[in-house]
């Protein structure tokens, strides 16, 4: 890893704020869109970038805002990689988020999160708190190969359940979904009852499918070679050199996707788990203003 001196660290994205306190990630998934040269690392994806005046950026900026909003981290970098046990930087800025009673919406892999739920649960009373967890794959041997340096399905799964004890609403990330790895009705029906079961708010899913561009292909291929052997020239006799790569079976895999949502009570449109993870409530923000 190395360290730089940061000159900001929120950007405006659809009525929140997003941050990334680290660039690069070590959790190795073998279909990571981040590694695409389209975002312009000038380093390793693997040595990663830390901000280290991330916190002091977000207390200024957060104490510039006039306006209470939720703040999202994880998009492109996973707050709770293998470094943050020693730097710490999350939290911290957790911390400032919640001193501030802005809300939160965070992504991760990671079980790391767990060492912060009392901080998530306090942001959450003080004003709101999403968790993110991605799930993409109910076999845990398969799990090892797609994403090698993080834990698997049904310890995220004991992630979810921990926040629902707490109140926490989660939103799962069902993708990318894999054609002819993970396109499967049972890999797709056992994460979603799981979902179920533990009270997922929505699960977002984009179709049913991979996307690859440059940089990140190069990098994929490389692993179907090793773990797949002969997929790669399948995946290009049927795909070419395309963007988006929907699974064959994609029509079905909704439709069996949005009948267990709908089952359940549970999301299933992106817009509406985007705007639910966009918005601080109401009752919050006239709560402040009594307060005052």
């Amino acid at each position: 890893m190395h360290f730089v001196e940061a000159k900001g660290i929120l950007t405006a994205n659809g009525g929140k704020y997003g941050m990334n306190i680290y660039r690069g990630c070590s959790h190795g998934c073998i279909y990571c869109d981040s590694r695409s040269k389209c975002y312009q690392f000038t380093h390793p994806f693997e040595d990663i970038e830390v901000k280290k005046n991330a916190p002091e950026l977000l207390e200024k900026a957060l104490k510039s805002k006039k306006k209470k909003c939720m703040i999202g981290t994880g998009a492109m970098s996973d707050p709770y990689m293998h470094i943050e046990e020693e730097l710490r930087l999350t939290r911290r800025c957790l911390e400032i988020i919640c001193g501030n009673e802005f809300g939160l919406a965070i992504q991760t892999k990671s079980d790391r999160i767990l060492r912060d739920i009392d901080l998530l649960d306090e942001i959450n009373r003080k004003a709101k708190c999403v968790v993110q967890i991605t799930l993409t794959t109910y076999d845990d041997d398969l799990c090892a190969i797609l994403e090698p340096n993080v834990c698997n399905t049904k310890r995220r799964i004991e992630v979810l359940e921990a926040m629902q004890e707490r109140g926490i609403p989660t939103i799962v990330w069902l993708t990318p979904i894999l054609p002819f790895i993970n396109d499967t009705e049972e890999n797709i029906t056992a994460i979603l009852n799981e979902c179920a079961r533990v009270g997922v708010k929505g699960v977002i899913d984009f179709g049913m499918g991979l996307t690859l561009r440059e940089g990140d292909r190069e990098y994929y291929y490389a692993a179907l070679d090793k773990h797949f052997p002969g997929l790669k020239e399948r995946y290009i006799k049927t795909y070419g050199n395309a963007y988006e790569l929907p699974s064959p079976k994609a029509p079905e895999l909704m439709a069996l996707f949005k009948k267990i949502c709908k089952e359940n009570n549970m999301m299933y449109k992106p817009d509406d788990c985007f705007a639910y993870m966009s918005t601080l409530p109401e009752k919050y923000t006239q709560m402040s203003l009594f307060d005052l």
